[in-house]
């Protein structure tokens, strides 16, 4: 899954998909998409990421208290 870094709008691959959908995980891992090669993998902090489309991420993904 692809998703944008909101500080500098490049593209982000998640590598970590279960961590993203957990409210309990604060950081993902993933890289960087950009150039040629393959960037290596490092952590994201799931508040600074959005949807390519500029959306926030779901509120049940990033608060562990969403129903309250």
């Amino acid at each position: 899954m692809y998703l944008k870094d909101s500080k500098n709008g490049d593209l982000v691959e998640i590598i970590d998909l279960g961590g993203l959908f957990d409210p309990f995980v604060a950081d993902v891992s993933g890289r960087y998409h950009a150039g040629e090669e393959m960037q290596d993998t490092q952590s994201f902090t799931k508040q600074a990421l959005i949807f390519p489309s500029g959306e926030a991420l779901p509120r049940c993904w990033v608060d562990a208290n969403y129903k309250q």
